[in-house]
């Protein structure tokens, strides 16, 4: 399947998952090509008079939304999200997530972990029985010994650990830190891994999204499917 024909199953995965914005709702707006998606949709419904008010996770969302209308609140304030769309790079069976492809990870997960609803919009080949090879993991890390920093992850991983590069130069987050790709073979256990990277000192988030998703919404060339997170 084309790259065209899977971007049109997100786009109708997305549409699906904006009829779950209700007139009133603070809604989380993601980063990538599916907040894309949902944004132009999401501006359909504000210009035909719904009334939402969005925070976006990174400045190229926030100028998307400007454009198609849908206001947003100061992201420095404090605030309650009723519902967060994204994508994801990667889903497993448990709807734990790989993300950070784009770079936006830390302020996506702020957004996930404050939003009462959490909706994740992904296209069927983003479903992988385990998380991990081809997808890297992204770890958001400061720069003040980023190289130690990195060594550590390498040391508790037993993988490569690469920093993400843009044009030559190391990539900088919105937040003014840099990003680590990590290249695992599989996670078995990304709860365990989540917690034991975050105990390293320098990593300031990591792309795992470990039990957050509440609906999964894919886009499949059978039709939209729309899964309901089950909590233990």
């Amino acid at each position: 399947m084309s790259a065209t024909d899977l971007d049109a199953l997100k786009q109708a995965a997305t549409r699906n998952a904006v009829e779950y914005i209700k007139d009133g709702m603070v809604v989380g707006l993601g980063t990538g090509s599916t907040a894309k998606h949902m944004i132009i949709a999401l501006g359909e419904k504000v210009r035909a008079g719904m009334q939402v008010r969005g925070i976006p996770t990174s400045r190229d969302t926030a100028e998307l939304a400007k454009t198609h209308g849908i206001p947003l609140i100061e992201a420095e304030h404090t605030w309650t999200l009723d519902v967060a769309i994204d994508g994801a790079d990667q889903v497993d069976p448990q709807f734990n997530l790989i993300k950070g492809g784009g770079g936006a990870l830390l302020k996506e997960k702020i957004v996930a972990a404050s939003a009462k609803q959490f909706i994740v919009v992904v296209d069927y080949t983003k479903r992988v029985p385990v998380l991990g090879h081809p997808f890297p993991l992204p770890i958001e890390v400061v720069p003040f010994g980023w190289g130690n920093t990195a060594r550590e992850i390498k040391a508790l991983t037993m993988s490569d650990v690469v920093l993400r590069q843009r044009n030559g130069v190391p990539y900088n987050t919105e937040a003014g830190h840099l990003i680590v790709d990590v290249h695992l073979a599989r996670i078995d256990n990304p709860r365990e891994l989540e917690i034991h990277l975050n105990l390293i000192p320098g990593v300031v988030e990591t792309g795992l999204f470990v039990g957050r998703t509440d609906l999964l919404i894919v886009g499949t060339p059978q039709g939209v499917e729309t899964h309901r997170a089950l909590r233990t």
